[in-house]
């Protein structure tokens, strides 16, 4: 995995190891989205974001975290998701910062 930037995954103190593991997982599956030429393929993307959602179930706390992550990297999780369900396949995400 390529990393531009240093940044801190948003986290809650809260979590057990296998919490964080299966958060940073779906984290790192979106970074590989924008990140990776040949993209991330959507079955995995799509089995981070359940895994990451038995973690997060409430809406509300899964907006926050995504807010948080596009906020630190610049990356969405909202967008990655929806094209992964959408187009299936290999997911390629263009980065839109600003």
């Amino acid at each position: 995995m390529k990393s531009n930037s240093n940044y801190e995954y948003p986290l809650q103190t809260d979590w057990s190891t296998t919490d964080i593991v299966a958060v940073t997982t779906l984290y790192q599956r979106v970074e590989d989205a924008y990140e990776l030429a040949q993209g991330v393929p959507a079955a995995d993307i799509i089995a981070a974001y359940r895994a990451f959602q038995t973690v997060v179930p409430q809406k509300f706390e899964e907006k926050q975290l995504g807010r948080d992550f596009e906020k630190v990297s610049g990356y969405s999780i909202y967008r990655t998701v929806k094209q992964a369900r959408e187009q299936g396949g290999k997911v390629k995400m263009q980065e839109a910062r600003g």
